[in-house]
């Protein structure tokens, strides 16, 4: 039975470079390896958009579709 791994990723908007070589490249590495749950945390994106929650549902949508 393979270990698991559980990540998220905060959406904050399109993706870019830095997602890629911080967190994409390690996923796409572990799920040989893992059994891997990868997933939008969109409630840790409150902790600084708390004020002004009318964005997030369009980076989750922006950062789903990259």
């Amino acid at each position: 039975m393979k270990q698991r791994v559980v990540s998220g990723m905060r959406p904050s908007g399109r993706l870019h470079i830095g997602h890629y070589h911080g967190v994409l490249e390690n996923w796409v590495k572990m799920q040989d390896s893992f059994d891997c749950f990868f997933f939008v945390a969109d409630w840790h994106s409150l902790t600084t958009e708390y004020a002004d929650t009318t964005g997030i549902a369009q980076s989750i949508r922006d950062m789903v579709l990259d």
